[in-house]
This record gives structure tokens, C-alpha cells and sequence, in this order.
């Protein structure tokens, strides 16, 4: 389907600089832009790209003021990321939805069924699940019994949803993630040995919840691992059990959070962050890649960073001073010769 720039330009309450008949029917980055596609300009890095793109509809910032003459049409919007988000979202939307119940899969005859879903192959859907309408679950999906799966949640292929969990609506569950393992409980006996812990509780999954690729939400010991409404988890994350997400939360790929964590809502974790077990990390917390989190952060909209990790702006002097240790430690010890040869 093509789409003029005008098109584009209205959806997007922008205006057209250049030609508003300009037509595209595809998509492309700014610097592998080809005749015939969309791209945009957010990041003003990527700015020299555009006066050579071959791209034929550009979506900038409205305040964008080139330095070249640009052979592409801009369409000028607010926000231009936000923009193409937008345009990339009803894209995904405009695809036909999957549809259809698979010969190939396991159903249970107690499992309850909403109306309109997709069932691959190899999926199966054990005792006592309940699976609201609209749901898609990609081939080689495991919902185990008493599960719950809220309305229009996408479940791609090879997710493990074990027993009693359950999912809320409109979640984006990506390929491979588990959800319910047992979390990581083992007790020391007399002989020196571990003995399991057993984990009887479950995972909660609220509303709008994304998780990537690989991520892994460890049930309860007693009670509910939750992530709440809005959470966005990255690729290879680990949450462990009765940890809590609040609201709107995301983690960048590889971040790691023990048991008993209670992480508040709108934090932004960067990627590799780590946080110790039954630490209370206060609303709005924002913690740079790879820190280390040893103790709570009740401060609410802090901005932390390091391991272990303290407020940003005095890491950043300390960062300062650490490049520099090697010629401070030049400096002292030539201070110290001539010390030493003054005193003798």
C-alpha cells in the first residue's frame, strides 16, 4: 500500500516541506535509505545522513534546521521518534492477525477457550487454563494448569508458562521466556548440603506487560512474584521470586533483580544491572548500565550509577579522578623522590 506524504503528514498532525504527493510503501534507516521509502531524524548524530539519503519521505523535528539542501520530502512533526512509532505501530497492525486452532496442538477438555485465537503447532494448554479472547499463542507454547491468560496477549513460540500464573491483557510475551520457574531456594543442613526450598507461589503479570526473548520471572516461594501494569522487560533479564515491579518500569537486556526486591514504578534500569535481595528501590529511580545495587534507594527520581551504585553526579567526578590515577600516581611518586633527596 503506498502513502503520500500529505497522508503521513495529516496521521501525524505534522506539515509537508517538499512534495505532498511524494509516495512510499516501505520503510528504511536514514543511512540505507532507498527510492520509495520512510525513514526519520531524531538523533541529531544521524544528521549527515539525510543530506545524502536516498529515502523519499523524511520525518524530522519541527524545530530541525538543515545546513544542505535536501533532496527528500519532510514531513515536520513534534516529536519525530514518537512520530514514526506511531506510523510503525498501525504498520504492525495493518498485518493480518493469525487465526485458527492447530490439529497439531493439546488442548485439555477442561481448558477454558475464548473466541478468535491462534494456536500453532505443538502448543499445549494443560487442565483448568484459561485463555481470553483474541490470545495468540505461536507453536511450541506450554500453559500449564490454572494458568490464566488475559484477552489479546500474544504468547511466541517456545514461551513456558508454568502452573497457577497468570497473564493479564494485551501482553507481549517474546520466544523462549519462562514464567513460573522455581525460584532460587535452597537451605543448608547439618551435613552441609542444600536442601530445596519448596516454591508453592506464583507469578502475576498485570496489564500491557512486555517481556523479551529469553527472560525468566521465578514464581513466589509464598505468595506472587508481580510485575504490574505497563513493565517492559528487555532480552536475557532474571527476575527473581516475590520480587515486585511497579507500574510503567523498564530494564534494559541482562539486568538481574533477587528475591524480595520491591522496585517502584517508572524506574529506568540501564543494561547488566544488578540488585541484591529484599531492597526497596523507591518511584522514579534511574540506575546507568552495569551498577551494582547493594542497599535500598528510598529516594524518589534519584539518578544512581557505579558499583556499588551512589549518585550520578559524584560518580562522574570520581570517574574523573580514576583516569587520571596513573598520572597522580607519577606525580606523587616523583614528589616523594624529591622529598627524599631534599631530606638527606
Amino acid at each position: 500500500m503506498n502513502f503520500t506524504a500529505a497522508l503521513i503528514a495529516e496521521f501525524l498532525k505534522g506539515s509537508v516541506e517538499g512534495d505532498p504527493h511524494a509516495e512510499v510503501n516501505d520503510i528504511s534507516k536514514i543511512e540505507e535509505g532507498k527510492p520509495g521509502t520512510l525513514s526519520f531524524l531524531a538523533n541529531p548524530k544521524y544528521e549527515k545522513y539525510i543530506y545524502d539519503t536516498q529515502s523519499t519521505i523524511v520525518i524530522v523535528n519541527s524545530d530541525f534546521q538543515p545546513q544542505k539542501e535536501i533532496s527528500a520530502t519532510l514531513v515536520r512533526v513534534e516529536k519525530a521518534y514518537e512520530s514514526f512509532a506511531a506510523l510503525l505501530r498501525l504498520y504492525e497492525q495493518s498485518k493480518p492477525k493469525k487465526s485458527g486452532v492447530s490439529k497439531m496442538s493439546s488442548i485439555a477438555e477442561t481448558a477454558s477457550m475464548g473466541d478468535d485465537l491462534y494456536v500453532g503447532d505443538f502448543t499445549v494448554i494443560s487442565d483448568k487454563a484459561s485463555v481470553g479472547n483474541g490470545v495468540q499463542l505461536y507453536p511450541q507454547v506450554y500453559v500449564g494448569e490454572n494458568v490464566k491468560i488475559g484477552k489479546n496477549t500474544i504468547l511466541y513460540p517456545g514461551v513456558r508458562v508454568y502452573d497457577d500464573c497468570e497473564i493479564g491483557a494485551n501482553c507481549v510475551i517474546h520466544a523462549g521466556a519462562v514464567i513460573g520457574g522455581d525460584g532460587f531456594g535452597f537451605a543448608p543442613n547439618q551435613q552441609n548440603n542444600y536442601e530445596k526450598v519448596p516454591q508453592v507461589g506464583k507469578v502475576i503479570i498485570e496489564d500491557y506487560v512486555e517481556i523479551g526473548a529469553n527472560t525468566t520471572v521465578d514464581r513466589a516461594t509464598m505468595g506472587a512474584t508481580i510485575i504490574r501494569k505497563g513493565v517492559k522487560l528487555d532480552n536475557l533479564i532474571m527476575i527473581g521470586h516475590n520480587v515486585e515491579v511497579g507500574e510503567n518500569t523498564v530494564m534494559a537486556g541482562q539486568c538481574g533483580v533477587s528475591g524480595s526486591t520491591k522496585i517502584g514504578k517508572n524506574c529506568m534500569f540501564g543494561g547488566q544491572v544488578g540488585l541484591a535481595g529484599h531492597l526497596n528501590i523507591a518511584d522514579g529511580v534511574k540506575i546507568g548500565a552495569q551498577s551494582g545495587i547493594s542497599k535500598s534507594m528510598r529516594k524518589e527520581n534519584s539518578v544512581i550509577m557505579g558499583s556499588p551504585a551512589f549518585d550520578l553526579g559524584s560518580w562522574q567526578r570520581c570517574i574523573a579522578v580514576f583516569r587520571n590515577l596513573p598520572k597522580l600516581s607519577k606525580e606523587l611518586f616523583d614528589l616523594e623522590q624529591k622529598v627524599n633527596e631534599l631530606t638527606q
